[in-house]
């Protein structure tokens, strides 16, 4: 309730700002809700989905996964964003950052320099990935395991360069691995590039990575990440996304050498009418010495979704998600750990 109620006030406060102001045309107000029911067929006694699951989290209950309000400024020269938000995706991927930082989605500001330049500073969007913690803009109703475990978001400065049409070049400056508050005892920055390729309206290709320490300076261990995606539409009405993850990290000062994890992904989209659609996804997780999720963490994933868009920002889903490892991650409701998992999952999504 006290985050329903804190939500509200921001709206209010942001419509009187702009009835004080008589400047409501460069001010946006939008929002976001997503109410979610997945039902885990290994029935977990504490409702909790498994530990690498970071959206759509909780089993056999009404939920909102992600709900907020959004107030935007932009003039042609300076802009920004003021993003809070609820629901078990900010309770859950938020978790290491204290108080009232668990509550914001985003909080930047930007500056135009010139007509290619563009300066952002503050808590942005992961520059790492083609998911986003906002279902409704994904082709499933879940997210991949490859999502849930990189970044959703980041803190720090943000360059972007845009020489024409077909390329977009970023460049930023970072707190560390998904981070709003850096890692105590840690004093260096991270960095992070991305390059996006379209050559057409139908075709995106990117390529983002990640390189800094996430540990404090006296366990420093520097990683390297990288992040492949094409999204293909084929037709109006097909599309293919293909994902491919790689990172590397140093071991600990006491050993030598790296470790790696890894993740590929293959999403498929048909729309079988203006309102509806289907989308299925293959997926695969690889973490042998438990850099992101677990020691000998190997997992492979099929899920098919099927999409009814009444209104244009409205949409329902209902998806079906079945997962297997080699070792034994899912708790069962006896209270075992199985190696595989089937859950059903429904949302309801609206924004306005």
């Amino acid at each position: 309730m006290k985050n329903f109620l804190f939500l509200t006030i921001l709206a209010l406060g942001v419509n009187f700002a702009q009835g004080q102001s008589g400047d409501s045309a460069r001010i946006k107000i939008s929002g976001y809700a997503e109410i979610y029911y997945s039902y885990d067929f290994n029935r977990p006694l504490s409702n909790d989905r498994p530990a690498f699951v970071y959206s759509h989290n909780r089993h056999n209950e009404v939920n909102a996964n992600l709900a907020f309000v959004k107030a935007a400024y932009d003039d042609g020269i300076v802009h920004a964003n003021l993003t809070l938000m609820t629901g078990t995706y900010a309770n859950a991927n938020l978790a290491a950052e204290p108080g009232v930082l668990k509550n914001i989605y985003e909080a930047n500001i930007g500056l135009q320099v010139g007509s290619k330049v563009i300066v952002d500073a503050g808590i942005l969007p992961s520059h790492i990935g083609f998911e986003s913690a906002i279902s409704k803009d994904c082709w499933t109703l879940t997210r991949s395991i490859l999502a849930d475990n990189s970044p959703y978001y980041e803190s720090g400065v943000r360059v972007t360069y845009t020489p024409n049409k077909q390329w977009t070049l970023i460049g930023l400056a970072l707190n560390g691995w998904q981070r709003i508050r850096r890692v105590n005892g840690n004093s260096t920055p991270a960095l992070g590039t991305q390059i996006i390729f379209k050559p057409n309206d139908n075709i995106t290709l990117n390529y983002s990575t990640f390189l800094g320490n996430d540990k404090p300076d006296s366990a420093r261990q520097t990683r390297f990440f990288n992040n492949f995606y094409a999204i293909i539409l084929l037709s109006d009405r097909f599309g293919l996304t293909a994902g491919f993850d790689f990172g590397a990290e140093k071991k600990p000062s006491a050993e030598k050498g790296t470790n790696t994890w890894y993740s590929p992904v293959l999403i498929a989209r048909y729309k079988l009418a203006d309102q509806w659609a289907l989308a299925g996804r293959i997926e695969q997780y690889a973490d042998k010495n438990g850099v992101i999720v677990a020691n000998d963490f190997k997992m492979n994933g099929f899920s098919l979704n099927l999409d009814y868009a009444p209104r244009s920002n409205a949409l329902f889903r209902i998806e079906g998600r079945w997962l297997k490892s080699q070792n034994n991650y899912f708790l069962e409701h006896s209270g075992a750990f199985g190696n595989h998992d089937f859950c059903i999952s429904t949302s309801l999504a609206f924004s306005f």
